[in-house]
């Protein structure tokens, strides 16, 4: 994978350009996305973003969202745009598994692949050009990085702004997670110099879920959490019935496995949904516990040091007594309580 600064002098030069990230996009997914796409637009590009499933309500008010195709519903178009691409995008994912049924559309695409990503142990054979820095606190972060240093802060404007803003202040626990690095900050001052109204973009990210969500949370938090104490652990298991009774959609379960890391002395804290198909999990850890590293060795996935994801075809209460078992495969790290 050679250096995405390699593609700079290219960029004034109108290409069809897809942009994809991984399934489920978050707001660093669809943020980092629809920046990207705003700017090369700019430049003259012919762009899509394509998303490999659908997203979040919370989500739709970032500029142009309605432009964005969803794989699932509208493959056929997608294919098409895939097969015509010259450049394809690939943000906020380390390996194409993470773009499920996309997978081998885009492994198979004859455009040139560019990876944007901080995760770690990027798939670098499946790229032809890119960026992989874990030490960046977000994707938003690294495309804003793209722009500066390709030389074209002109081109950031306020649907830019409000994107990437999206992204890194989601994925930094509005700035309060380490990886809120000084640079963060200075992005942030340059996109309010460049007319960035913050509040709004915080309101229509958190302000706009329905009753039923919190009384799901309520639910959930008095009838599904399980604290373990004695390894500093708090682990949520989400049924389907759960997520019937009170109509959850996609995206409603968003920073739900935040919640128990406020309890004082929890490290690790885990959330176990039943989708149907598969179970999926999403794991927070405070501190020196690798969840990263976790989620690989138990759960057939990975993320970040701190925050970390994770799937399982087996029934709910099988991967519930597996994360239990690997809990206590853990005690030694987990009862050791230091920040």
């Amino acid at each position: 994978m050679l250096q995405i600064n390699e593609i700079f002098p290219q960029l004034r030069d109108p290409k069809n350009v897809v942009i994809t990230t991984h399934q489920k996009p978050d707001g660093d997914a669809m943020g980092s996305s629809l920046g990207l796409f705003h700017f090369l637009k700019q430049l003259g590009h012919s762009v899509t973003v394509i998303s490999p499933t659908n997203w979040a309500d919370f989500l739709d008010w970032m500029p142009s969202t309605k432009l964005v195709l969803d794989y699932e519903r509208q493959t056929e178009e997608a294919n098409e745009l895939i097969d015509k691409a010259d450049w394809i995008f690939c943000l906020d994912f380390n390996t194409l598994s993470r773009t499920k049924r996309m997978e081998e559309k885009l492994a198979n695409a004859t455009g040139i692949r560019i990876l944007v990503d901080h995760h770690q142990e990027p798939q670098i054979e499946k790229f032809a050009y890119g960026v992989s820095s874990t030490n960046k606190s977000s994707t938003c972060e690294m495309v804003y990085d793209l722009i500066m240093d390709s030389g074209n802060e002109a081109f950031i404007n306020e649907s830019v702004a409000e994107c990437l803003y999206s992204g890194v202040m989601t994925d930094t626990g509005s700035f309060r997670f380490p990886s809120t690095s000084a640079s963060v900050h200075r992005m942030v001052a340059t996109l309010k110099d460049k007319g960035l109204q913050h509040s709004r973009v915080h309101e229509a990210l958190f302000d706009n879920y329905l009753e039923n969500r919190f009384r799901f949370i309520g639910h959930i938090l008095l009838n599904r959490m399980e604290i373990f104490y004695e390894y500093n652990t708090a682990l949520i298991a989400v049924n389907q019935q759960d997520l019937i009774k009170y109509d959850i959609i996609t995206g409603d379960t968003e920073g739900l496995v935040n919640y128990p890391l406020s309890i004082k002395g929890i490290k690790l804290a885990a959330i176990v949904i039943d989708r149907g198909e598969e179970r999926k999990c999403s794991f927070r850890s405070k501190g020196s516990f690798d969840v990263n590293t976790f989620a690989r060795k138990y759960f057939n996935g990975g993320g970040h040091f701190n925050a970390a994801g994770g799937q399982s075809k087996e029934p709910l209460d099988a991967v519930v007594a597996k994360f239990k078992e690997a809990m206590t495969e853990n005690k030694d790290q987990l009862s050791n309580y230091q920040f």
